[in-house]
């Protein structure tokens, strides 16, 4: 306006038109003015921007407090369903326990079997001897009743015989049993040492298990553990990360960046340390997941 005023000073009827909207435009400039001296329109924007400051904070909060439920929420999914799926790794084992400890006493019951039978046919000779014994005593004793009696060296010879069989059962017996306890020994130690192999290879499947999740995870984290060629265009990023591994100085460097955000563990804006690696989030949709690198 001032620029117009000043180039219109020689047209008399422009320079008062653009007067009058200058006086105007000041007039409503002053109103302006005085209502932003206004002690009560003052206190009232304040009082706005007080209420403006809360909402927008209470809304930060609460969409804070949103985050921290759904990263709660997300944990606990999470920790259950590791809880389901070790009782299903559990359930698995027990059934392959038992699987395995039927398949053994299977084993041992037919690698026994010889050794019973013949226990077996011990035992029935011993009882056929019995039963002779029995039966010879019921004969004599209905002979008696019809006034016969046998011969003394009849008896005799009877019970000779039997001793000499029964002691010759009783000597089998006694290898029998001790054939059984030697094969029970020898079975139990081939059980035990299969228990510790496949024990062994459980152990060692879990390692290799957290081995594959630990290499995994560095993969993610630092990308492939191979040699990187000095050309490669990701060589300068790797080799700044990894320069702690090759130089103390940078080793404490580090340390100082890191440890310039330390705060008392009671700051309210402070957060713990991860206890393990943050891992990148899978991809939002399948046409980031394409961008990504997949390992081998």
């Amino acid at each position: 306006m001032c620029q117009i005023l000043k180039q219109n000073v020689e047209n008399e009827s422009l320079w008062s038109e653009s007067y009058v909207k200058a006086v105007a435009v000041k007039k409503e400039l002053q109103e302006k003015l005085k209502t932003l001296d206004d002690p009560v329109y003052i206190e009232d924007v304040k009082k706005k921007l007080a209420r403006i400051r809360k909402r927008r904070s209470r809304l930060q909060r609460k969409k804070g407090e949103q985050a921290l439920e759904k990263q709660e929420e997300e944990a606990r999914a999470a920790e259950r369903e590791a809880q389901i799926d070790k009782w299903r790794t559990k359930c698995v084992q027990q059934v392959e326990e038992k699987k395995r400890e039927q398949e053994l006493k299977a084993a041992a019951d037919s690698v026994l079997s010889e050794v019973r039978k013949k226990q077996a046919d011990s035992k029935r000779m011993m009882d056929i001897l019995r039963s002779l014994e029995k039966l010879r005593k019921l004969r004599k004793e209905a002979a008696a009743r019809k006034g016969i009696h046998p011969e003394a060296t009849a008896d005799e010879a009877f019970e000779q015989q039997v001793a000499v069989l029964r002691k010759v059962i009783v000597k089998r017996t006694v290898v029998y049993d001790a054939e059984e306890k030697a094969l029970r020994v020898m079975l139990e130690g081939e059980q035990e040492e299969e228990r510790k192999r496949e024990l062994e290879r459980k152990h060692k499947k879990e390692k290799e298990k957290v081995l594959q999740r630990k290499s995994h995870a560095e993969s993610m984290l630092f990308g492939n553990s191979a040699e990187m060629h000095p050309e490669h265009p990701l060589w300068p990023f790797r080799h700044y990360y990894l320069q702690a591994e090759h130089s103390f100085h940078a080793l404490m460097q580090i340390r100082r960046d890191w440890e310039c955000f330390l705060v008392p563990a009671d700051h309210p804006d402070g957060s713990f340390i991860p206890q393990g690696w943050v891992l990148p989030v899978p991809p939002s949709n399948d046409v980031w997941a394409t961008a990504l690198e997949k390992p081998d």
